[in-house]
């Protein structure tokens, strides 16, 4: 499975701002239920639930907040960097800049795997993070995150 099988350019942002890990999470939820047609607070409330078993910010200043819901039919993904690190009790203690948020179909344990795997390898490419901390617009951000052009 490759990102942009589940990340469009349309749902990638640069420069969001985050006042805390809480607001952000909500502003993402917020984005992603507008996308996917379902109730702001499910998403919210399942995102926030599964970060709660243990931080998703996976180190490097990269986060990675997912849930499993069964009104998701396919992997769906919002990618955004942020206007100012902010606070997400990562792995490493580092602040987070960069977030990529994966909303999945609980039926498919398989390609809930594939999808985080493919997330988790890009994001800890030293190169790719650079890239992504220095893209100029949300064109160039889709193209560092999925390694490929946009369209």
């Amino acid at each position: 499975m490759k990102i942009k099988d589940f990340l469009t350019a349309s749902n990638v942002a640069i420069d969001v701002p985050a006042s805390d890990k809480t607001a952000l999470l909500k502003e993402l939820a917020a984005r992603a239920a507008a996308c996917l047609n379902l109730p702001v607070d499910m998403l919210s409330t399942e995102i926030e639930r599964r970060d709660e078993l243990g931080s998703t910010g996976i180190g490097g200043g990269v986060c990675l907040p997912h849930a499993r819901l069964r009104e998701v039919k396919k992997p769906f993904g919002l990618f955004v960097r942020l206007k100012s690190p902010i606070e997400f009790d990562a792995i490493d203690g580092r602040p987070v800049d960069l977030v990529f948020l994966l909303m999945l179909p609980a039926s498919s344990q398989l390609e809930q795997l594939n999808a985080l795997a493919a997330v988790a390898r890009r994001l800890r490419d030293p190169v790719v993070l650079q890239k992504l901390r220095d893209a100029a617009t949300s064109g160039d951000l889709y193209t560092a995150v999925s390694g490929h052009q946009s369209v």
